[in-house]
């Protein structure tokens, strides 16, 4: 049976695992923030069911905390940060802060980062930046783990793309995909929960469709850089995989190709580091005119889309944000809900914690 937390339990644990891991307080705060924030958004993908990852990333050097962040190239509207392969979560929130703080300036700001780690839902951040009244935008590249249309062997990440852009009332238009299909996380999550992986998802060695998660992670492990998951579109240019596949190649090349970084193909480096490399931009709205018209006349054209005509048996059609916002609301109302592989993992990491407080 799945398990229930409040969102600030769910936190303070989170939070004390990461420190018994070796993260500083301001590391661990923010990163459980990232992983719970998922989870109460029903993306447990890359919720507290990431802590072990995460150890596992900190023993083969993927992960170092206690690293700072360095600005290494500016201008007005731009930089260029080097995370040194610290922590994800604290790389992405100095590198957003200064560029928002760059965007007010400015009217719109770039930023690209090297030698990063995995920074939690890429919508986080544009969230961010459009309760700053700006449109955001932000991608990152991954672990190798997807194939290029006509190909067999991993060379990309599932490199998210995230985009938001504030309407009336505090909302907002916001989109977070990967550009493969599914989400590696997501193949974890079926694996935990006994489940076959939906056609379309993954190929095996051969190029095959891979519908086992247990399977298709065993052989990951055991076959290095053959099979992997399959980009938007699937494995046929007839059916626009090769549209899913620019935009991944669109990604590494903002990301890593900017800011002189390295691409998914040579990322994870054990004992070196995980060297994701992300990109993010913010676009204030009052350089297209009046903010306030602008978020109504948003706001209106969302209202009509919603208002549009529903398939047979369908009950609504959703904006892309909504159904992560309505998921935290309920959330933070009647608990956070875990699965019961995570929730039996993060009290046995608390267990080893608590442990180690007392030794």
């Amino acid at each position: 049976m799945p398990a229930v937390y409040a969102y600030d339990d769910l936190l303070l644990k989170t939070k004390k695992i990461l420190r018994s891991f070796g993260y500083s307080e301001e590391e661990a705060s923010l990163t459980a923030r990232v992983l719970v924030e998922a989870d109460a958004r029903g993306v447990p993908s890359h919720g507290v069911g990431r802590l072990g990852p995460y150890r596992q990333f900190l023993g083969s050097g993927f992960i170092h905390p206690g690293r700072a962040p360095e600005i290494v190239f500016e201008t007005p509207v731009s930089l260029v940060v080097d995370g040194y392969n610290g922590v994800g979560g604290l790389i992405a929130d100095f590198a957003v802060t200064r560029l928002i703080e760059k965007a007010r300036r400015t009217g719109a700001a770039f930023c690209a980062v090297r030698n990063a780690s995995h920074y939690g839902m890429a919508g986080l951040w544009t969230e961010r930046i459009a309760r700053a009244e700006m449109i955001g935008c932000s991608s990152c590249t991954t672990r190798c783990n997807a194939i290029p249309t006509n190909g067999r062997t991993r060379m990309f990440g599932t490199n998210p793309i995230s985009v938001s852009i504030p309407e009336e009332n505090g909302n907002m238009f916001l989109l977070d995909m990967a550009t493969t299909t599914a989400a590696f996380g997501k193949i974890e999550v079926y694996a935990r929960r006994g489940k076959a992986l939906p056609e379309g998802w993954a190929v095996d060695s051969r190029g095959q469709t891979q519908r086992d998660p247990v399977e298709f992670l065993r052989a990951y492990k055991a076959e290095p850089g053959l099979g992997g998951l399959v980009f938007l579109g699937g494995t046929q240019e007839a059916t626009g995989g090769h549209k899913g596949y620019g935009l991944g190649l669109l990604v590494e090349l903002l990301s890593a190709g900017l800011s002189m970084g390295a691409w998914s193909l040579h990322s994870y480096e054990k004992g070196v580091g995980a060297k994701v490399a992300m990109f993010f931009s913010a676009v204030r709205l009052d350089i297209f005119g009046d903010p306030t018209a602008l978020r109504a006349h948003i706001g209106e054209i969302l209202r009509e889309v919603r208002s549009g005509g529903r398939a047979e048996g369908r009950d609504r059609i959703w904006i892309h944000g909504e159904k992560e916002r309505e998921a935290r609301e309920r959330a933070l109302r009647d608990g956070v809900v875990i699965d019961d592989v995570s929730a039996a993992r993060l009290e046995e990491f608390l267990a080893q914690a608590e442990g180690k407080q007392q030794n």
